[in-house]
């Protein structure tokens, strides 16, 4: 009796519709990729201090596994061309783990479903080590919450300037910059844009490049005890843990990674239910005898 083959592995959900294959294993193909596979390489801080390229979006799922990703934009292009107008989509994603790691992806496609997924992996490959610490002169608290001094980054005509901030503030930064500064692992500052801010991917690149001047910044060992700076992960990330499901099971999100909610009430939106307490007709309710 011949043995039955193994189903092949999907991303489907049980009783639902089929859902995309499952990825094929990763096979590194640089040299940074190699080590991590060999085990030289176990962690995210020590790939990036070993000066290599990260050319390969499997490395950071190999050392950093449940990132948290988000789409900050979505927006379609259009070009003209001889045969007519072409669309494409841009779309602008954040990754991170909540604990000192952080990343920004864009991507152009024509279909905004593997457009997500490109900028995801684009995103992954521009992973930054960020510092954290207790800058606020306003807090002492002694604890990495914020970030250690003011910082700036920009893109465009964007100016993005992020402020040590003390504990309970929260983020009171624009709703473009949050999820990023989130994302990284901060839970306090202060943010003041200059600029067109109404320009998504600049605003979001601005942060990310505010973040990446603070990353590459040296800071002497007294400062740093001082202001409780730490450089990478603590073990502790302010995000939730992110739920082990199949892309097919998940919500729709939408522009700025909100997602869609049930459906309304009462049939589509601007038509009211026929008077009388819904019956057939759409004359005027029958009075009783």
């Amino acid at each position: 009796m011949s043995a039955m083959a193994a189903p092949q592995a999907t991303g489907s959900v049980p009783g639902g519709p089929p859902g995309p294959p499952a990825p094929p294993p990763w096979v590194p193909r640089t040299e940074l990729g190699r080590r991590v596979s060999s085990g030289e390489i176990t962690s995210m801080s020590e790939a990036l201090r070993t000066g290599l390229p990260l050319r390969e979006a499997g490395i950071v799922d190999r050392l950093l596994p449940g990132l948290h990703d988000e789409v900050l934009d979505v927006n379609m292009v259009q070009r003209m061309t001889d045969s007519g107008r072409r669309f494409k989509f841009a779309v602008t994603v954040v990754v991170g783990n909540g604990d000192g790691f952080v990343g920004l992806g864009r991507a152009k496609g024509r279909e905004v479903g593997p457009t997500i997924r490109r900028a995801i992996d684009r995103a992954k490959l521009y992973m930054l080590e960020v510092y954290r610490g207790c800058g606020s002169w306003e807090c002492g608290c002694g604890r990495s919450h914020t970030v250690p001094f003011a910082i700036q980054g920009r893109c465009g005509s964007v100016v993005v300037t992020v402020r040590p901030a003390p504990r309970g503030v929260g983020l009171a930064v624009g709703d473009v910059a949050k999820p990023i500064l989130r994302f990284a692992g901060i839970t306090d500052a202060w943010g003041f844009t200059q600029g067109h801010t109404k320009t998504t991917v600049n605003y979001a690149q601005a942060a990310f490049d505010a973040l990446r001047q603070l990353s590459a910044l040296k800071v002497p060992p007294e400062d740093s005890t001082r202001l409780k700076i730490v450089r990478g992960p603590v073990g502790v990330s302010i995000l939730p843990p992110k739920e082990d499901l199949p892309p097919g099971a998940r919500g729709g999100r939408g522009r700025g990674g909100r997602g869609r909610g049930p459906p309304r009430r009462g049939g589509p939106p601007g038509r009211r239910p026929p008077p009388g307490g819904g019956g057939g007709g759409g004359g005027p309710p029958r009075r009783p005898p």
